[in-house]
């Protein structure tokens, strides 16, 4: 190990109660989707006292930290709103109640993924102290909605922030693993019309229920036919949500309708998705179905509007990415063994990135993603410290200051 990774394994091990610290501020800070305006303050105050170059918050509510001034642009990125806790029974102990115990962080938002968001900042001290960069002006994103809408958030940052990074590290948890693709989504709406009547003579009607069940049932059969990506596996299709409306409880339905959760490997496309339902519904007898593509359209914390369709495109970094080369070469070297080189199962920020704007993204973040959303959500401590390193050493190995 180099001189270089020595000082900054030993730095990110000093600093880690600090980060830890932080992460706790954050755990008790709640912010669900369109409600993170309170951590935003604690994060930006971190920023400060760290000695960021630069600190804004866009119109959206994102927080932009800069360091450096260089020609070239890379981005560090954590969305730091988290889901609810659900059932708070299901939990050992306050989810806003931050605590160590057996090694590991608890509480709501310690691995999705305000972990991330914590390593993030320390790195960039790190990078600072140690001279790490001079070739890049560096933004560190702490970014909303997300949860609600992913993607939504970097959809703004460079249509509307104009931010040009050529590389973006997404934060999200992989167990400390480099993560290199993940499947893309879609939120598909189905919709059947029928014709009401009285319940005591249903025959006089159209029941938009049996209509929706059955093409459900088509949609079942379809989840087995979906394309299968050596790397990312298989697409999958399910129903989520079923709604229907009668003009009361004593009439057939007149309406009826799905939610779907599509998620696309590679080779599949908003085209291709949306042509398969339709041939489901057309299967199941009802060609006249209505199969769309569902919009986003909620209000941040700032009361900005963005809309967006709630398509989100697959994206995969080629394995011979000199990035990727590079963060292996630097995860070796300061972490002291091969990294496990894979992908994530749920979806994030990299969509809009990646998937829509073509920009290279991987991915390393603390904590293990099976924990997120999940009750006791914990973050191994040690984690922290080790993706703070590894971004860290990822800034000194691109700069050639090894």
């Amino acid at each position: 190990m180099s001189t270089t990774y020595k000082a900054i394994q030993k730095r990110a091990k000093a600093l880690e109660k600090d980060t830890v610290r932080f992460l706790a501020d954050m755990i008790r800070t709640p912010s669900f989707s369109s409600k993170e305006e309170k951590v935003i303050a604690v994060i930006k105050k971190e920023m400060k006292k760290v000695g960021f170059d630069g600190i804004r918050v866009d119109g959206l509510g994102n927080i932009i930290g800069r360091i450096g001034k260089g020609p070239r642009v890379m981005a560090f990125d954590a969305h730091i709103d988290t889901v609810y806790p659900g059932d708070l029974e299901q939990w050992n102990s306050d989810p806003f109640k931050p605590h160590v115990k057996a090694g590991k962080i608890w509480g709501r938002g310690t691995v999705d993924q305000k972990g991330g968001m914590a390593s993030m900042v320390y790195a960039a001290k790190i990078i600072k102290e140690l001279g790490l960069n001079d070739q890049f002006t560096i933004y560190f994103t702490g970014t909303v909605m997300e949860e609600d809408c992913d993607g939504l958030c970097w959809q703004y940052l460079l249509k509307e922030e104009k931010l040009k990074p050529e590389f973006v590290v997404i934060t999200e948890p992989t167990n400390l693993n480099i993560y290199r693709g993940h499947r893309g989504r879609m939120e598909i709406r189905v919709e059947v019309k029928g014709r009401s009547c009285h319940g005591s003579a249903p025959e006089r009607g159209d029941n938009a229920i049996y209509k929706i069940a059955r093409i459900a049932l088509e949609v079942e059969k379809l989840n087995e036919r979906l394309r299968h990506d050596p790397f990312l596996g298989k697409g999958t299709v399910t129903v989520t949500e079923v709604r229907s409306s009668s003009p009361s409880l004593c009439a057939v339905s007149d309406a009826a309708g799905l939610h779907l959760d599509r998620r696309l490997t590679f080779g599949e496309t908003k085209a291709s998705a949306l042509a398969e339902v339709r041939d489901a519904a057309k299967r199941a007898g009802y060609p006249d179905a209505k199969v769309f593509v569902l919009n986003y359209a909620e209000a941040a914390y700032t009361g900005k509007v963005y809309p967006t369709e709630k398509y989100y495109p697959t994206w995969v970094l080629e394995e011979k990415s000199p990035y990727l080369k590079d963060a292996v070469t630097a995860y070796k070297e300061v972490l002291g063994k091969a990294p496990l080189v894979d992908k994530w199962t749920f979806s994030t920020n990299a969509i809009a990135i990646a998937g829509m704007q073509g920009i290279p993204c991987l991915g390393l973040g603390p904590g293990n993603e099976i924990y997120a959303h999940a009750p006791n959500e914990a973050c191994p401590v040690k984690h922290l410290s080790a993706a703070t390193a590894f971004y860290a050493a990822l800034v000194a190995r691109l700069n050639g200051k090894e």
